[in-house]
Order: C-alpha cells, then sequence, then structure tokens
C-alpha cells in the first residue's frame, strides 16, 4: 500500500452535506491548507432525482454532479477511487488501489448502503438501490427483458420507487415491514396507497423478510413471494468497515458524533449525513444538506484552531414523493398534499439544486 503526503484537510466521500461545503468553498469561503476529496465515481448522483430519472422524466446528466470540476472551481483536489477502511489513530483512509491518504483532519460523509436480508443459495438477482450508478447500470440491463419484481422497503425510497417503476414491469410487489410511510402522517399513506393502487402496485405490509433462500422471500421462515428480480430500498445500513476503524460507533455501526459533528472518539474526525449517529437527526438528505454550511464553517474553525459551531437539527423536515406521473405527495407538519402543482414545484427545487453545483440543466 502507496502512503501519499499527508493532507490539511481530506473529505471522504461526496454526499449532500459535501457538496453544500464545495459549493460554499467556490464561491470564496475556502480555508487555507491542503484540501482534497476522495469519491468512488466521478458523479454525485442527487437521490431526488433518482425517481423521476426512473420514470423517464429527466436525463442521467440532469441528476448528477461531476465531482472534478466543482473541485477544481473550489480548490480541491479530486481522488477518486473506492474507500476500503479507515484508521482513527492515524486519521488515515486506505483506497482499492492500494492508496493509502492521511490528514490533519477528515471528514466523513459516505452515506450507507440498504440493510439486507440473511441470504441462504440466493437464485433471484438482488439489486440494492445504492450505491446510485451500480444500481443504474443494473436496472439498465433488467430493463433489457423486463420481469415481475419485488421491492423490499416501505419507506419513502421504495414508495418513490414502486411509483416509478410500477407501469414498466408486468408485476411489482412492495414489501413493508410496518405500515407503509410509517413515521408520516396516516394521510399521507393512504394517498401513497391509492397512487401504488392505480400504478399496478401489490403492496404487502407488516411482512418482516428476514431471509432470502432460493427464489423465495422468506417472513417467520414462510416464502412470501417468489420470484427473480429482488430490489432493496430498505432502512440504511453503516458501511461495515467502520466497525473497525477505531472510532466510537453505536450499536448498528454509525460514527457518533456530538452537536460540533465531531466524532465522540476521535475529534480529528467530522462525520454527517447517513454515516453518522446524532441523536433527534433523521438519515435524511434534507438535514444532510442542511449540516452543510455549518460543517464548512467548522472545518474552517478546526483549520484555524477556532472555536467551533454547535448544530440544532430542525424540528420539522418537508417531504415530497415523487408520484410517478409528473406530480407529488407532500407531508409537513401532520399536513399532507398531492397534485401535479407540487411535482411542478419538486422539479424547480430539484433543478436550483443541481444549478448551484454546476450540473446539467
Amino acid at each position: 500500500m502507496t502512503a501519499n503526503a499527508p493532507f490539511d484537510l481530506l473529505l471522504a466521500g461526496a454526499g449532500h452535506a459535501h457538496l453544500g461545503v464545495l459549493r460554499l468553498w467556490r464561491a470564496g469561503q475556502r480555508p487555507a491548507g491542503r484540501i482534497a476529496l476522495v469519491s468512488e465515481g466521478p458523479y454525485a448522483w442527487y437521490s431526488g432525482m433518482l425517481p423521476g430519472l426512473l420514470a423517464g422524466r429527466y436525463r442521467p446528466q440532469q441528476c448528477r454532479i461531476a465531482l472534478a470540476p466543482l473541485c477544481a472551481a473550489a480548490g480541491v483536489e479530486f481522488l477518486q477511487g473506492r474507500l476500503l477502511g479507515l484508521d482513527a489513530a492515524s486519521n488515515s483512509v486506505s483506497l482499492e488501489n492500494a492508496q493509502r491518504y492521511a490528514a490533519r483532519w477528515l471528514s466523513l460523509n459516505l452515506g450507507s448502503q440498504p440493510q439486507a436480508p440473511a441470504t441462504t443459495d440466493i437464485s433471484l438477482a438482488l439489486l440494492p438501490v445504492k450505491p446510485f450508478a451500480a444500481f443504474l447500470q443494473g436496472w439498465s440491463e433488467w430493463q433489457q427483458a423486463p420481469q415481475a419484481l419485488a421491492i423490499l422497503g416501505g419507506g419513502a425510497a421504495g414508495v418513490e420507487l414502486a411509483l416509478a417503476l410500477g407501469r414498466q414491469v408486468p408485476q411489482l410487489t412492495l414489501l413493508s415491514n410496518s405500515p407503509l410511510l410509517n413515521g408520516h402522517p396516516p394521510a399521507l399513506r393512504r394517498r401513497a396507497l391509492r397512487h401504488l393502487a392505480a400504478a399496478g402496485v401489490q403492496v404487502m405490509e407488516g411482512v418482516a423478510v428476514d431471509a432470502i433462500q432460493g427464489d423465495s422471500l422468506l417472513a417467520d421462515g414462510h416464502s412470501v413471494w417468489r420470484g427473480g428480480r429482488v430490489i432493496l430500498a430498505t432502512g440504511a445500513s453503516a458501511l461495515p468497515w467502520l466497525r473497525e476503524s477505531g472510532l466510537d460507533t453505536d450499536a448498528r455501526g454509525f460514527v457518533r458524533i456530538g452537536p460540533t459533528l465531531q466524532s465522540l472518539s476521535h475529534p480529528h474526525v467530522f462525520a454527517v449525513g447517513d454515516c453518522a449517529s446524532l441523536p433527534a437527526t433523521p438519515r435524511s438528505g434534507v438535514y444532510a444538506v442542511r449540516q452543510g454550511p455549518l460543517l464548512a464553517a467548522n472545518l474552517a474553525a478546526a483549520l484555524a484552531s477556532q472555536p467551533l459551531q454547535k448544530y440544532q437539527p430542525q424540528r420539522q423536515a418537508l417531504a415530497l414523493l415523487a408520484d410517478g406521473q409528473g406530480g407529488a405527495l407532500l407531508s409537513w407538519a401532520g399536513l399532507t398534499a398531492e397534485g401535479k402543482w407540487l411535482g411542478r414545484w419538486k422539479d424547480r427545487l430539484d433543478r436550483r439544486f443541481m444549478a448551484l453545483h454546476g450540473a446539467e440543466s
């Protein structure tokens, strides 16, 4: 493994918060020092537009941000490679190309991966919705010969995917281990169920799939679905190597952080977004975007040995779910709504976010 000259700051991952940091630095707020960003691929895919892309409403170029030009404009070196591990004791990360990079300060915005049931001699094709680039490649191959499929996960991601894909396959089944859109107002669930029925999606609620055997999804030892293709859109699961990094992690393997967004065990490491564990902070792109400005300020303060600010998560978060037909479903502070006008609003918000980071319009 090759060790490289250390950086002052290394940004690991190109999630929503790090994109916000780069945007602010591009505008003139970059702190002094040698800084780099490492990402597995050349693009950051925007999850908010993925359902629209799958439904044919967007082109791939509209849903991704080219990282090399954004980094160049922000005065940040771009390093492409898949992260395989992190050593908190040496403040270094290792990549699959046998490279190792160290820095005085690390910032992690690594995302997560879908939870996968236990598997035994499976014969079906299993496609996780993350990472997005691999998912889109897999879905493109499946489109060559559409088949019935199942989606595991009854949260916002699973519902949006089902609405986007329901009319593109012979039969689609959405399985949720709890009531659909659990945690949102019941009225949003009812609206979603109507749209899913119109799209021909079969919904199975309260079915906790805990294993996959052969071509069957099993719940408590009983087969609840059989077929050839399954999309994983389940809840967030931590990247497995984070447990071995030396960082303090919670019971599920996410990096435990404090209000300044620093690791509780290693203050020279920041963590944000889905890979981090902070009370009262859901793993949602809405919260990660909001963390970006404070993270940028705290990284600059850390490099200058100045006091850090504390992050306060917002009490309410807007949810806008694409309905697969150009409209959207809204949930806000217990209220719900739906309509084409909400789809147009969501489209404007999404396009504005992408334009701010230099994506193609």
